[in-house]
C-alpha cells in the first residue's frame, strides 16, 4: 500500500501543481507568460512531491474522518478528505507561486512594474486556488486511486492482485 501512496502523491502533486500554476499564471499577471508558468509549475511540483512524501495524507484524512465519525468512502468523508488535502497543499503552493510570479514580473520589467501589495495578491490568489484545488481534488482523487491501485498491482475490488488474474 505504500507504493499506492507514493503513486497517488506523484499524480496528485503534478496535477495540482499544473492546475494551480496555470490558474495563478493567468490571474496574477496582465498576460499569460509561458516561462513564468513553467517555472511556477516546476517549483510547485517539487514542493508538492516533498509534501506528499513527508505528510501521510491517507492517515491524516482517515484520522479526521474517524474523529468526525464519518463512514469510510462516504460522500461526507470524501468532502472532508478533499478539504484536508486542500488545506495542506494549497497555502504552500500558492505562496510559492506568488513569490515566483512577483519576482519574474519585476525582473521582466527591470524593477518598474507596479504590482498590488503582496497580501492583496496572495489573498486573492489563495481564495481562488482553494476553490479550484478543492474541485480538482474531488474530481481526480477517485480516478487516480484506481490508477494507483492498478499500477501498484493491487485489485481495487479486494480480490487477488490485478496482475495475478
Amino acid at each position: 500500500m505504500k507504493k499506492v501512496g507514493i503513486i497517488m502523491s506523484v499524480l496528485m502533486g503534478v496535477t495540482m501543481s499544473f492546475c494551480l500554476s496555470l490558474t495563478n499564471s493567468i490571474v496574477s499577471a496582465d498576460k499569460f507568460d509561458m516561462t513564468q508558468f513553467l517555472i511556477s509549475f516546476g517549483a510547485s511540483t517539487v514542493l508538492s512531491l516533498i509534501i506528499g512524501l513527508i505528510v501521510p495524507m491517507k492517515k491524516v484524512e482517515d484520522g479526521a474522518c474517524k474523529a468526525m465519525k464519518l463512514r469510510e468512502n462516504s460522500v461526507p468523508a470524501k468532502l472532508v478528505s478533499a478539504f484536508i488535502s486542500d488545506i495542506i497543499y494549497t497555502p504552500i503552493l500558492t505562496l510559492s507561486m506568488i513569490i515566483i510570479v512577483r519576482k519574474m514580473v519585476m525582473k521582466m520589467s527591470h524593477g518598474h512594474a507596479v504590482l498590488p501589495p503582496f497580501a492583496t495578491m496572495f489573498i486573492k490568489s489563495f481564495i481562488l486556488s482553494l476553490v479550484v484545488a478543492y474541485i480538482i481534488i474531488l474530481i481526480v482523487t477517485p480516478i487516480f486511486l484506481k490508477l494507483s491501485l492498478k499500477l501498484a498491482g493491487v485489485n481495487p475490488a479486494g480480490g487477488p492482485p490485478a496482475d495475478k488474474k
